[in-house]
């Protein structure tokens, strides 16, 4: 099985730096700079970062091994590692190749992808490197990717050895998220997918406060960077983190894969990332019940239009207690889903939505509903251009299934519009930013300007909008040029959509 036959002294490894690892991550992708369209980018770079750097830790493994007990040993105990690598499929294999090397990469990503299944325990498949590759025939394509692009490609990424002693989970973690939002940058609203701004995430990760043992879930996991960032959270405070059992559903098969690789990256070992669409068929069931999870939290698909909304009118898991989102529209699909997969005692989640989600007219009984239901606990308004190429205000949504005897027939507003910093055409919560916010929503109390303590029956006809409640009194409501066209252009598409939906109807009739 192994791919070492002899013990080699390895070489004195280079403790690389993290501004090295993402000059280095991105010197890579540019090669590829008219070669391909700049979208492409992850597809071919994410496998081979993950290609290198999981042959690097096994060699860094089984040195140690043999350094210890000798060669013999070091394969006896090969076997046993995280993450197999067969014989011909290492690295350096691919690398010695001179012709049709797009074709031996792939036969070593399938080889590697067989000798790695995922382990079937609790009703789900935990870890396993199926299909983490992403598409194989764009390797084999020469008239896209000739043998001397992959050859660069594969010499750029042999300078660095890229083993845990080089470069440490975390910083590994760091350098992916890096690369993420560059390719998001470089590729514009195509990468809106797998990217949300990350000092959003941040801040719902501190707002949730995972725990040690618990069950984190993404229903729209992208590329897992919300399910990282809670382990972060314990990670930042020493708190054990490899208990933690991480859950996630993504519907892109490409995305799904740099999921799964952002999450071994990073050291995480128990996931489970399924690619299949949420509303359609969500992964996560026990027996006629969806599974349950102690943190949800998510960044769904905004305001999306394609989803099968008949089928949701009869949800066979019972996701549309609210009601029936209209068709133009599936972001209360989306959090119905959530609230159904929060642990009934200890459940709780945060979700990001654009700020029409609080008061659209559209919505209005559904979010009756749910402030009837008493398990909105908080909302938080947030600034502009938070949502990757987009000047929309983004809001978050808090929930918890068991809200504190205080906190009971009550929704704590937060308006933190104003928090915000725009540099560099970037949008960002700053450290301060977050801790006004996570302040606010701990002290639960009303302040000037930031937040309004709401009992359910004052708030007038279900109309979330944090203006009415959290505001300075020189607070103008309106809102700027580039929202207000926006959400009328989408008014205008909706009126449109139901307009044609209608003759259509009448038509047939």
């Amino acid at each position: 099985m192994s791919t070492v036959k002899e013990y080699e002294m390895p070489e004195q490894v280079r403790r690389l730096t993290l501004d090295e690892m993402k000059q280095f991550l991105w010197g890579a992708a540019t090669r590829l700079r008219g070669q391909i369209d700049a979208t492409g980018y992850k597809e071919y770079i994410f496998p081979l970062l993950f290609f290198k750097r999981i042959s690097d830790v096994f060699d860094e493994q089984f040195n140690d091994y043999a350094a210890e007990g000798g060669v013999e040993y070091a394969n006896m105990q090969a076997e046993d590692f995280a993450i197999k690598i067969p014989e011909g499929a290492h690295w350096r294999d691919v690398r010695a190749v001179t012709e049709n090397v797009g074709q031996r990469l792939v036969e070593a990503f399938i080889a590697i992808e067989q000798a790695n299944p995922g382990v079937h325990t609790d009703g789900r498949v935990v870890g396993g490197l199926e299909g983490i590759f992403g598409p194989k025939d764009i390797w084999t394509n020469k008239a896209k990717m000739p043998d001397h692009i992959i050859t660069s490609l594969i010499e750029d990424f042999s300078v660095h050895n890229l083993s845990i002693a080089a470069c440490p989970a975390d910083e590994m973690g760091q350098a992916y998220e890096y690369l993420i939002g560059k390719f998001a940058d470089d590729a514009g609203n195509t990468a809106q997918e797998f990217y949300t701004n990350r000092t959003v995430v941040t801040l719902m990760a501190e707002i949730l406060q995972p725990k040690p043992g618990e069950s984190i879930y993404d229903p729209t996991c992208g590329s897992g960077g919300m399910l990282v960032k809670c382990l972060d959270y314990l990670r930042e405070k020493g708190e054990p983190w490899q208990g933690v059992k991480v859950f996630g559903q993504e519907i892109n098969a490409l995305t799904s894969a740099i999921a799964r690789m952002n999450l071994y990256l990073n050291g995480v070992e128990d996931f489970s990332i399924v690619r299949e669409d949420t509303l359609r068929r969500p992964a996560f069931v026990d027996g006629s019940h969806l599974r349950t999870f102690d943190v949800v939290l998510a960044n769904p698909p905004y305001s999306i239009k394609a989803w099968d909304r008949e089928a949701f009118a009869n949800d066979p898991w019972g996701r549309n207690f609210l009601g029936t989102p209209p068709q133009g529209r599936a972001d209360y699909a989306f959090l119905q889903h959530i609230i159904a997969s929060m642990d009934s005692k200890t459940g709780r989640c945060a979700i990001l939505f654009p700020h029409g989600v609080l008061f659209r007219d559209e919505e209005k009984e559904m979010r009756k509903k749910l402030i009837e239901s008493d398990v909105l606990d908080a909302v938080i308004g947030l600034g502009p251009n938070l949502f990757f190429n987009s000047p929309m205000e983004a809001c978050i949504i808090i929930c918890d299934k068991n809200k504190p005897l205080e906190r009971k027939g009550k929704v704590l507003m937060i308006n933190a519009v104003n928090l915000v910093v725009r540099k560099n055409a970037e949008s960002y919560l700053t450290n301060e930013h977050i801790e006004t916010i996570l302040s606010a929503y701990q002290n639960y109390c009303d302040q000037e300007g930031l937040s309004k303590v709401c009992v359910n029956q004052d708030i007038k006809d279900g109309n979330l909008n944090i203006s009415l409640y959290a505001h300075k009194s020189e607070d103008i409501t309106t809102a700027d040029l580039d929202t207000a066209i926006m959400e009328w252009k989408e008014i205008h598409n909706t009126v449109k959509d139901n307009y044609s939906i209608l003759l259509s109807q009448m038509n047939n009739g």
